[in-house]
């Protein structure tokens, strides 16, 4: 499936040459002909062939996958088709959370209350 992804990159990469090419080639002749077969007819259709499958939805045709596909797409057991629009699916890499940069916290003022004062309020 990496393989995949990389050639969908450099094939949807505005700058094309002869390394380019080559890179391409060598990508296509590493993936095997049914999967790349289908992701050509998703090509011919205007259409990319992967999409990742972020928070249990397709990012190709925006409809939730069912959860047995993303845990095996979580397991790398196979190849995983989006039911609705027929991408070829993967988990994108996970995002570290940006850290904020520190700075202390706000210090907020509390007035200590006694007992007392509480009866006399009520």
């Amino acid at each position: 499936m990496q393989n995949l992804l990389k050639l969908q990159a450099l094939e949807f990469d505005e700058i094309l040459g002869p390394e380019t090419d080559q890179k391409i080639d060598g990508l296509r002749a590493t993936i095997l002909p049914p999967i790349l077969a289908h992701y050509d007819r998703l090509l011919a259709q205007g259409k990319r062939g992967l999409a990742a499958a972020r928070n249990q939805v397709c990012t190709g045709c925006h409809i939730r996958v069912p959860r047995a596909v993303v845990l095996a797409l979580m397991h790398g057991t196979n190849v995983q088709v989006c039911e609705n629009c027929g991408r070829y699916l993967y988990l994108p890499e996970p995002v570290e959370p940006e850290i904020a940069a520190a700075r202390p916290p706000s210090k907020i003022s509390v007035k200590p209350c006694h007992r007392k004062e509480l009866l006399h309020a009520a």
